[in-house]
């Protein structure tokens, strides 16, 4: 039987039955672990998805043509014409929503990793989250109308198509929940979790997106967010390791 005590030199040492003592081995250090980047990689391709989509939707401005207005059976002519388009912006969208998510889960987690941040880590993850949400309700409708386009005008109804062409020209932009991410990684950065930069990217891009989707010009967030979330993930996968490493310090 042995017991252990503790020298001047706080060194703990063993004693044995002899009443001899040694001193006991060091605990082995483990080292730091670093975090992986893939979260941050895929916030990237988030959001080169999500401009790509925003950009294909807005390339179908048939309803927005003076020449067609008022003349639904022209306009259902035009969009069947880029029925293409359309399926290149469904296919980009989802990509960036389903990315969007995966971000979304990393960056809950990076945040979180630091005290003091409040409700900030969960506040950006939901503001992600329903922006994706947002997205996939977007491109909902992309499927019914791009096989209805092809089969004829005893299928595709002209007012719907009409509708159809306001709906993926306007819902896939409302990016406003993701400015409410930015603000939230500001948030964080004032608690030191990020660096000062990042946050001030969520400050001001993040601050002009909330503002801009709250306002009658709300798609005009369809712009200034995936710019966020792509400087964001950007300085997340590549200028944040020596800001951990500097606090692990």
């Amino acid at each position: 039987m042995s017991t252990t005590s503790t020298t001047s030199s706080s060194r703990p040492v063993r004693t044995d039955r002899a009443g001899s003592t040694r001193p006991t081995p060091p605990r082995a250090e483990r080292p730091a672990s670093r975090a992986p980047r893939t979260w941050a990689a895929v916030g990237i391709a988030a959001a080169a998805a999500g401009i790509g989509g925003i950009a294909t939707s807005g390339l179908v401005t048939a309803v927005y043509d003076e020449a067609l207005a008022g003349d639904p059976d022209a306009i259902a002519l035009a969009v069947a014409d880029k029925v293409p388009v359309i399926v290149a912006f469904h296919v980009l969208a989802l990509v960036g929503a389903v990315a969007t998510v995966v971000f979304a889960a990393g960056l809950h987690r990076r945040l979180a990793d630091h005290p003091g941040t409040g409700l900030a880590p969960f506040v950006a993850a939901a503001g992600l989250l329903g922006t994706a949400l947002v997205t996939v309700l977007g491109t909902g409708l992309d499927t019914e109308f791009i096989f209805a386009s092809q089969a004829g005008d005893a299928v595709a109804d002209p007012h719907a198509v009409v509708f159809f062409n306001h709906w993926i020209a306007t819902v896939p932009w409302c990016w406003v929940l993701s400015g409410l991410s930015g603000v939230a990684v500001w948030r964080a950065a004032r608690a030191g979790a990020v660096p000062t930069w990042i946050g001030r990217v969520g400050l001001v891009l993040g601050g002009l997106t909330l503002l801009l989707g709250i306002s009658p010009l709300q798609y005009m967030a369809g712009m200034t967010g995936p710019l966020w979330l792509l400087v964001t993930a950007t300085g997340f996968a590549l200028g944040d390791r020596v800001h951990r490493g500097a606090r692990a310090a």
